[in-house]
């Protein structure tokens, strides 16, 4: 019951026995007096109604449809109609699941989902089912275990928009003939049993590994190639691989209190015109030695 009909039913008794009490003869209530009054309250009390703004009334009238009224103040006839439904057009969600479900490879799974949707003929509603909540929640429920049976576990698992839109187009459908329209559908988690997830863990660990080992090899290829490449610029060219072993030398004596012992022969190899001058300088005796 709403405030306004409880405030002019109130408001009619009060003034029924108001007059009642003024307009007696001999300062007793006058039941005649206030008897309009009491009726007046009571037939308002009884057909005064207001819907709010997301709601409609449906009304009988003798078993038939008289009319869906809201939103705001209307009136109905006491006895002859009859309000049977009051349909909240609002957003609705409802939540549903299905468990241990087999997919299409046959994988039991958890699926937990939610469903927006909204009424949009209130007639159709209350009229052509009867409650349109538990029907709307048994469908969605049977939706999803068929979409589950129908699906892969790696494509509900990675492909999910797919699967809400699926759902959300197979119950709209079946939804449609008592005015209710589904905006969306959710799937919020899917859980597969522990052992398989292991399994699956295990499995991607190994293809990082497959795919490390081969970007390794890759690489290895590559610095292979390159190196072959160098070993042919530098067999051309023996006095650009002298500066790069002088080089090498440079970079690993820029290290502080870093000692490096390197052989004479491998400085000699480094400048073999000082090598040169050297031989020429000793004595001949010690030439035809080394000769």
């Amino acid at each position: 019951m709403n405030a306004i009909t409880l405030v002019l039913s109130a408001a009619l008794l009060l003034a029924g026995l108001l007059f009642g009490g003024l307009w007696s003869a001999e300062g007793m209530f006058s039941p005649v007096v206030a008897l309009p009054f009491l009726v007046l309250s009571v037939l308002v009390f009884l057909s005064l109604r207001m819907a709010n703004v997301w709601e409609k009334f449906v009304v009988l009238r003798m078993g038939r449809l008289q009319a869906v009224r809201g939103p705001g103040l209307f009136m109905i006839v006491p006895v002859i109609d009859r309000i049977v439904a009051i349909i909240d057009e609002r957003i609705q969600t409802t939540g549903f699941n299905a468990e241990q479900a087999l997919t299409r490879d046959t994988v039991p799974v958890n699926v937990d989902a939610v469903i927006f949707w909204h009424v949009r003929d209130a007639e159709a509603a209350a009229l052509r089912i009867t409650n349109y909540r538990e029907a709307i929640d048994r469908i969605a429920q049977t939706s999803l275990r068929e979409m589950i049976g129908a699906s892969m576990l790696a494509a509900l698992l990675s492909d999910r928009r797919t699967s809400n839109e699926q759902l959300r187009a197979e119950i709209g459908t079946k939804t449609a003939a008592w005015g209710i329209d589904v905006m969306s559908v959710e799937i919020r988690d899917v859980a597969i049993p522990v052992a398989l997830q292991d399994a699956m863990s295990r499995q991607a660990q190994a293809e990082r590994e497959k795919q490390a080992r081969i970007i390794l090899g890759s690489a290895e290829a590559e610095v292979a190639g390159r190196f072959v490449d160098a070993a042919e610029a530098y067999a051309g060219h023996p006095a650009a691989l002298q500066l790069r072993a002088m080089n090498i030398i440079y970079e690993t004596t820029k290290e502080r209190g870093a000692t490096i012992l390197i052989p004479t022969s491998m400085i000699d190899s480094m400048n073999p015109a000082s090598a040169l001058v050297l031989s020429n300088m000793a004595p001949p005796a010690v030439r035809s030695a080394a000769e």
